[in-house]
């Protein structure tokens, strides 16, 4: 028992290790790499000198770096989101949008856009999108919250969190059904997924709330091992069911209503990376498998954000289909090789 548990932390170091050394290189690839190719010694000059004057500096500066953090800082927060479901669930299929947060993001975004109602809003034009996203990301979160405190049962929580998502869903299709033409093309973008245009001000959002979030999570490690084994289990280890339920839902409906917001829908990453993570590391340890997603959500979002750039360039491809079509076939061939319990 002691040498197995010496290889496996052997093996725990060694893939953070690897994904420690993949994740840098994989983001400086997303900001070389596009319709304007930027050398690494460019690149490198550019951001030793800050360099915004030139037209490489202001790419660099203004878009590639903004989109390349935002990818990262995504895939992460979503595949965390995605990892306190399935662990709260005790369901390997719940996803970090299960819980209707996407279906509330895009209810507020397709009034905004696909109604007069931003007239009003002339002053907060730019970010109303975002704003609106946030509102129905997170008035659905407070929805989902005030029925956690009073229904015990998960899958009672489980089954409301679809109906409302069906609800959400179906008020917005009877506003596309309403919609002029011209509106409709911006909404089915949005939906589509992107992580282009982040701002700066939106990564500072990201990362200060999204990192104390995960610190959080973290502290919650302990506990959401003992949830594994039952609701009893983890009371009789000290765990206060509710206060801890309450946390659970809280974080990873505001991770993923946060990127969702900022991002629109980014399919698969949730609900896949956790899978990836536990079948890498071999272990159910939420210590470990916590950092864990952190990378490879990271990684995998990353990658795939820049494939959807390359693939058919100067056409960009929406992120959420190639996070489907990289990652369903890669899931389905680990779970083939090796089943690991959640």
């Amino acid at each position: 028992m002691k040498e197995k548990r010496i290889i496996d932390a052997k093996r725990h170091y060694l893939l953070f290790a690897l994904f420690s050394a993949v994740l840098p290189v994989s983001v400086a690839v997303n900001i070389i790499a596009g319709s304007i190719d930027i050398s690494l010694p460019d690149l490198l000059r550019i951001i030793s000198s800050h360099d915004v004057g030139t037209t490489s500096g202001f790419i660099v500066w203004n878009i590639r770096i903004p989109r390349a953090v935002a990818t990262v800082m995504g895939g992460a927060y979503l595949a965390v989101a995605g990892l306190l479901l399935q662990v709260f669930f005790r369901n390997p299929i719940v996803g970090p949008f299960i819980l209707g947060i996407s279906s509330g993001a895009t209810l507020t975004v397709s009034i905004v856009m696909l109604t007069t109602l931003s007239l009003g809003f002339t002053a907060l034009a730019p970010f109303l999108t975002t704003l609106s996203a946030l509102a129905g990301a997170y008035a659905t979160m407070a929805v989902v919250l005030a029925i956690a405190a009073k229904v015990k049962n998960v899958i009672t929580l489980l089954i409301v969190g679809l109906m409302m998502g069906y609800l959400c869903h179906a008020v917005t299709s009877v506003l596309v059904a309403f919609a002029r033409q011209e509106k409709i093309k911006g909404f089915v973008l949005w939906q589509l997924g992107s992580f282009a245009g982040f701002k700066w001000s939106e990564i500072q959002i990201l990362f200060f709330l999204g990192g104390l979030i995960l610190i959080i999570v973290y502290g919650l490690s302990k506990p959401l091992n003992a949830f594994l084994l039952g609701e009893a289990y983890a009371s009789t280890m000290g765990v206060n069911i509710r206060l801890f339920r309450f946390l659970i839902i809280l974080c990873a409906c505001a991770l993923a209503g946060m990127v969702t917001a900022m991002a629109g829908p980014v399919a698969f990453i949730g609900l896949a990376v956790p899978h990836m993570t536990r079948l890498f590391f071999a272990t159910s340890d939420n210590r470990i498998l916590i950092p864990g997603v952190v990378f490879l959500g990271a990684i995998v979002t990353s990658l795939c954000d820049l494939i959807a750039r390359l693939l058919f360039s100067p056409v960009e491809l929406p992120v959420s289909a190639v996070t489907a079509m990289f990652g369903a076939p890669l899931v389905i061939g680990l779970l083939m090789k090796r089943r690991v319990s959640v």
